[in-house]
C-alpha cells in the first residue's frame, strides 16, 4: 500500500514539474533562446535595439539610432566619431528592439560566437569617423551580424537593418510607440491644416 502511495505521489510530482515547465516555456518574460528581457534594467540579450533621432526621425519615423546587444543584455552603439558606448545609448533608452535567435548563430557555441563578434565590431568602430550616410550606427550592428555570419549571411548593411527593424520591432511600451510616431503625425497634421488654409484662400 505504501509502494502505492509513493508511486502516485511521484507521478502527481513529475506532472507538476511538466506542467511547471511549459508554463515557464510559454510565459511572457521568457524569450528567445531562453534569455529573459528586463525593460525596466533596459535589457535586451541578443538583439537589436532602436531609439528615435530627435527632428530626423520627427520628419522620417523610420530613419532612428541603433545598436546591438550581448548576450546579458549589454547594449553596445557607435555613438559618434571614434566613440562606441556601453548602456548609454545616445538619444535615450530604446523604444523598439528585435530578438534574433542564437540557434541561427553558427558553431557549438553560439553565445561566445555572437558576444565575440559584438566585441570586435565595436573595437573597430572605435576607430572610425561617423558618417550619417554610409558609416553608421547602423553599419556598426551590421558588422558584427557579417562577423558572426548570423542566419548564414554576410551580407548585413545599413538599408536591409533599417526595413528589417521597422517590420520586427517590437516597441517597449505604449509611451515608447508615441515617442516615436507622435511627433510625426504632430507635423503631419500641422502641415495639412497649414494647406488646408492656404487652399481656402
Amino acid at each position: 500500500m505504501d509502494s502505492n502511495k509513493r508511486t502516485i505521489s511521484n507521478n502527481y510530482s513529475a506532472l507538476n514539474d511538466s506542467s511547471s515547465s511549459s508554463l515557464d516555456n510559454n510565459s511572457p518574460a521568457m524569450t528567445l533562446g531562453g534569455e529573459k528581457i528586463d525593460r525596466e534594467k533596459c535589457r535586451y540579450p541578443h538583439s537589436i535595439v532602436w531609439t528615435p533621432i530627435p527632428l530626423l526621425t520627427w520628419l522620417f519615423p523610420f530613419i532612428g539610432h541603433m545598436g546591438i546587444c550581448t548576450t546579458m543584455g549589454i547594449i553596445r552603439d557607435f555613438a559618434g566619431p571614434y566613440f562606441v558606448s556601453e548602456d548609454n545609448m545616445a538619444f535615450g533608452n530604446p523604444t523598439k528592439y528585435w530578438q534574433l535567435e542564437l540557434s541561427r548563430v553558427p558553431g557549438m557555441n553560439s553565445k561566445d560566437l555572437w558576444d565575440r563578434s559584438v566585441h570586435d565590431a565595436s573595437e573597430e568602430y572605435k576607430g572610425r569617423m561617423h558618417n550619417l550616410c554610409c558609416d553608421n550606427c547602423h553599419s556598426h550592428v551590421a558588422y558584427a551580424l557579417n562577423a558572426m555570419r548570423y542566419d548564414g549571411s554576410n551580407s548585413w548593411n545599413m538599408v536591409k537593418l533599417c526595413f528589417l527593424m521597422l517590420y520586427h520591432g517590437k516597441y517597449v511600451s505604449v509611451s515608447s510607440f508615441l515617442k516615436t510616431w507622435l511627433p510625426f503625425l504632430i507635423l503631419l497634421i500641422i502641415v495639412t491644416v497649414v494647406v488646408a488654409v492656404v487652399k481656402s484662400v
